[in-house]
């Protein structure tokens, strides 16, 4: 697994902090993409689990959230994922694909769905194709971001 950045983010999960983490290789190249160095597999730097454990570590008390920005296509994801919620975070997933394989999508406590498309907006639209989910209890949070 490869990151080209981490950071603290306010705005991406509704009522959390989050600890972000920027994978590389995203295989959709969604139209209007604002994160093209995402999709260039070689970019960035490897995000191993126990550097990945450092950051959590970090951050324990700190950050409520881990959120992934892409990454599903890594078989390595879902071991990630256990490790943040043993340590007691909750986790995210932002994709661009409309569905996860039901394994990996029951693990998340949030995810947001769908590609990028323009003429449609992003989460802020009210008519975005776009969705941020609850996963536990299937809440559609995507309105808390319009105006």
């Amino acid at each position: 697994m490869r990151q080209v950045a981490i950071d603290v983010l306010f705005q991406e999960i509704p009522n959390e902090i989050c600890l972000g983490f920027f994978m590389t290789g995203c295989p959709l190249a969604c139209a209007g993409c604002h994160s093209k160095v995402l999709q260039d597999a070689a970019a960035g730097d490897p995000l191993s689990l126990e550097t990945f454990d450092a950051w959590l570590q970090r951050y324990k008390g700190l950050a409520s959230c881990v959120l992934f920005m892409g990454g599903e296509w890594e078989t390595a994801l879902p071991e990630y994922l256990a490790l943040a919620r043993r340590l007691g975070y909750k986790v995210a997933l932002y994709t661009g694909e409309e569905r996860l394989a039901p394994a990996l999508e029951q693990v998340l406590d949030y995810l947001k769905t769908g590609p990028y498309v323009a003429r449609l907006g992003g989460l802020n639209q009210k008519t975005t194709n776009q969705r941020l989910t609850h996963v536990p209890t299937g809440t559609d949070l995507t309105p808390l971001f319009w105006d």
